[in-house]
């Protein structure tokens, strides 16, 4: 079976922005505390009784904290194993805790790296006196230092890992194909039957093929509305990630993201997951996570039984 096919199979996942600043950690001590207070089993056990086909979770965004070891990231930065990388290898514990009820895992990775502070940004090759209309400028010295941290955990997690969600490949950012082909080469080093998809933004921008070789639709949407045309524009699977959460008062729609509680309810989420693949997509229900890698209820009750 193709690996695009296999994803469609599971009709429907789950994802998690599991990052340090949701959690209030700005020291090591503080990222490896969270990291390690991970319940992977408890998370397994809840996907699987939702029903969940797949789950992806960030490796970072933003910041300089990365969910799992990576000596090429620190030898970027003369960092020592522990102060930038977690201790923990969470991605492979997820791996082992979800393997055994045959629940695929997916990554998450960013196209613009620990821009979020400056000093780190900077050394990787970041120019941001260059900045474009809507961000900096990303570098090809910067590219092929983030793409060698993306082919260290390609290379261990193998087939572990069925494909990977690369966020911030925005055209304003400097992205185009010969760049993006740098990161889908680390991703293939290590599986060369893993999936991915390129973001390049929402609206038209999401249900577009962006890299000229990724294998689905990015698909970032706010709400669960659109339904795709078909199953494959331009060869790439269609794909839809979205937020079930409700942002807090005053916030736009965007903050929904990582945000506890469910905008739409059960019997909505499983006539549109119903529909959306009876047209050919696989949707991605973005949910909040604690630290210790517990669900929201709330959004459990929504999804349970999809």
């Amino acid at each position: 079976m193709r690996a695009v096919d296999r994803f469609y199979e599971k009709r429907w996942g789950v994802f998690t922005h599991y990052l340090s600043g949701i959690y209030g950690c700005t020291t090591s001590e503080e990222w490896n505390a969270c990291v390690n207070s991970f319940d992977v089993h408890q998370l397994a056990k809840t996907l699987h009784e939702m029903g969940a086909g797949y789950y992806f979770i960030t490796i970072m965004q933003g910041t300089r904290f990365l969910l799992a070891p990576n000596a090429t990231y620190d030898s970027l930065f003369g960092a020592k194993p522990g102060e930038i990388c977690a201790e923990r290898d969470l991605v492979l514990d997820l791996y082992e805790a979800l393997e055994p009820y045959g629940i695929d895992l997916y990554l998450y990775y960013t196209g613009d790296g620990p821009h979020l502070e400056r000093q780190y940004g900077e050394k990787m090759g970041i120019q941001y006196e260059k900045q474009t209309c809507n961000g900096e400028l990303l570098t090809d010295e910067f590219v092929r230092k983030w793409a060698d941290v993306l082919r260290e955990y390609s290379i261990r997690y193998g087939s572990k890992v069925k494909g990977w969600w690369l966020d911030g490949m925005y055209n304003y950012f400097g992205y185009h194909n010969e760049k993006m082909a740098l990161y889908y080469d680390a991703v293939k080093a290590g599986n060369p039957d893993a999936i991915t998809a390129f973001n390049n933004g929402t609206g038209e921008a999401a249900i577009s093929k962006w890299y000229e070789k990724e294998e689905f639709l990015c698909g970032e949407a706010l709400d669960f509305e659109t339904i795709p045309k078909s199953r494959f524009v331009d060869g790439a699977q269609s794909h839809m990630l979205a937020p079930l959460g409700i942002e807090n008062a005053g916030d736009w729609a965007g903050a929904r993201w990582a945000k506890p509680g469910a905008r739409r309810d059960h019997a909505y989420m499983k006539d549109f997951i119903d529909r959306y693949h009876a047209a050919g997509g696989v949707v991605t229900v973005d949910i909040r996570i604690e630290s210790d890698g517990r669900l929201d209820p709330a959004q459990i009750a929504a999804l349970t039984g999809i």
